[in-house]
């Protein structure tokens, strides 16, 4: 099937999942508009995703920031491109008690994980729903679906992330516009790193992380099936299956034990 002139949006491209799904976009014959901060990681993966024969642009944006959500979108604008899929990818978490950490970090990364993820996709829902189609993927977490200590903001990002991609998509079932939430698991990107996590006893089994590219393939087929969401990993189902049946303080107290750091008692 010819893609050309067929864009795929994807925030967070160039590392982890996102990274993963651009390439799995780009083997499908989809052009793409890679955003991510770093230019120079951008050019690399652009350079790489090219081999394939699509039409790659890039955006060097900090979607900490409203101003760069809005300014991509009148980029994109300028150039006439109108992406049909939408993936909001890019997201980060902070570690440790909510007493104790920075405010301002918090800050930034309710910016990322929820601010920017409603602008690009109001924006792209005014681009598309005159045109009767597209696609979203947003990046929720199995860390949706139970309340998270030592790293309470981020759960708390990826639940509003879910309950508001499952209202949109019921508002917008009549629009030829789907909505998909993928939920993963613990995974082998940077993620923890950036979190300042690797002291987290989440992360004592490396073995037990799923990795990047499995997660990939679940999103991006629930994506193109056009379904509500998609758990990512047997394991994963089973989490959120004990957490469905738990009160909400013991599914707390069982996360918390999962992620308080490896010395504490």
């Amino acid at each position: 099937m010819n893609r050309k002139n067929r864009y795929a949006l994807i925030t967070g491209a160039t590392s982890g999942i996102g990274y993963e799904l651009a390439k799995l976009f780009a083997k499908d014959g989809y052009d793409l508009v890679m955003v991510a901060r770093n230019h120079d990681d951008l050019r690399a993966k652009a350079n790489e995703f090219k081999s394939y024969g699509i039409n790659v642009i890039t955006m060097a944006k900090n979607l900490f920031t409203q101003e760069d959500a809005y300014s991509l979108y009148s980029e994109l604008k300028l150039h006439g491109i109108s992406p049909e899929i939408l993936v909001n990818d890019a997201g980060q978490g902070v570690y440790g008690k909510f007493q104790d950490t920075d405010v301002h970090r918090e800050v930034d990364i309710i910016n990322l994980n929820i601010v920017s993820v409603i602008i690009l996709t109001k924006l792209f829902l005014k681009d598309r729903l005159p045109k009767c189609s597209g696609k979203i993927l947003n990046l929720a977490s199995i860390a949706s679906k139970a309340p998270g200590p030592w790293h309470s903001v981020y759960h708390g990002t990826k639940a509003f992330i879910l309950s508001w991609s499952e209202a949109i998509r019921e508002e917008l079932k009549d629009s030829g516009i789907t909505v998909t939430a993928l939920l993963p698991g613990p995974t082998d990107t940077d993620f923890f790193n950036k979190a300042d996590m690797n002291d987290s006893k989440i992360l004592e089994d490396k073995d037990n992380l799923m990795s990047p590219e499995e997660v990939a393939i679940d999103g991006y087929k629930a994506l193109m099936n056009g379904d509500d969401k998609v758990i990512s990993g047997l394991k994963n189902k089973l989490s959120v299956a004990m957490t469905n049946i738990a009160t909400d303080s013991m599914a707390a107290h069982r996360m918390g034990e999962m992620q308080k750091p490896v010395n504490e008692k």
